[in-house]
């Protein structure tokens, strides 16, 4: 757990380097293009906030999310997906019922990438 020390070191440094006036001009470029595109300016904020929400956090990047977001990019919507996505050495150390929840959390975890592709392709903010 952070000190708060730390923390208000940290907005301090978000201070200095002008990080909110940033935002402000991500935003308001964000607002621009979805009203030029046609899309919900709502959404793009909401979206454009919660980008700003991890890079304050620190979050780490979901490794998942970008192993599945490079083979989207690299091969579209495929048809053999959650094979490709499927770790093959764990995989085969599974009872037959652990393979089966294997497969359907991993399907899961793979409409909710998909979707969170799809939603920031169409922002393309």
């Amino acid at each position: 757990m952070e000190s708060i020390k730390s923390i208000a070191r940290q907005a301090k440094q978000r201070l200095k380097n002008n990080f909110w006036e940033n935002c402000k001009s991500n935003l308001k470029q964000g607002e621009l293009q979805a009203k030029n595109l046609g899309l919900n300016e709502r959404r793009v904020k909401k979206y454009i906030g919660v980008k700003v929400q991890r890079q304050i956090k620190g979050q780490a990047p979901d490794e998942f999310y970008l192993k599945v977001k490079a083979m989207l990019d690299e091969y579209g919507e495929v048809s053999d997906a959650i094979g490709r996505l499927t770790d093959r050495e764990y995989y085969a150390t599974l009872s037959y019922e652990e393979k089966q929840r294997y497969t359907l959390e991993l399907s899961e975890k793979y409409l909710k990438a998909l979707e969170r592709y799809r939603r920031e392709r169409d922002m393309d903010v």
